[in-house]
């Protein structure tokens, strides 16, 4: 799965999974997480955000299950 680099304070980029629904964060301190179960439509809101580091702590961070991938 390929990531793509996004411009924020709190995250290097993002990628989603679309065959097990998941999305992956990695962030600037690179830790990658894995969110299970996310629709596809979140992760173009996500791409569209303004700021990425906030749609992540409003939409995703404490609603999906999730795992540290590194």
């Amino acid at each position: 799965m390929k990531m793509q680099k996004v411009e924020s304070s709190m995250v290097k980029a993002v990628g989603y999974d679309s065959e097990e629904g998941s999305l992956h964060v990695k962030f600037n301190n690179d830790s990658i997480y894995k969110y299970l179960e996310v629709p596809e439509a979140l992760f173009h809101s996500l791409l569209g955000a303004e700021s990425k580091g906030k749609y992540i702590n409003k939409n995703v961070k404490n609603l999906f299950k999730f795992e540290k991938v590194e």
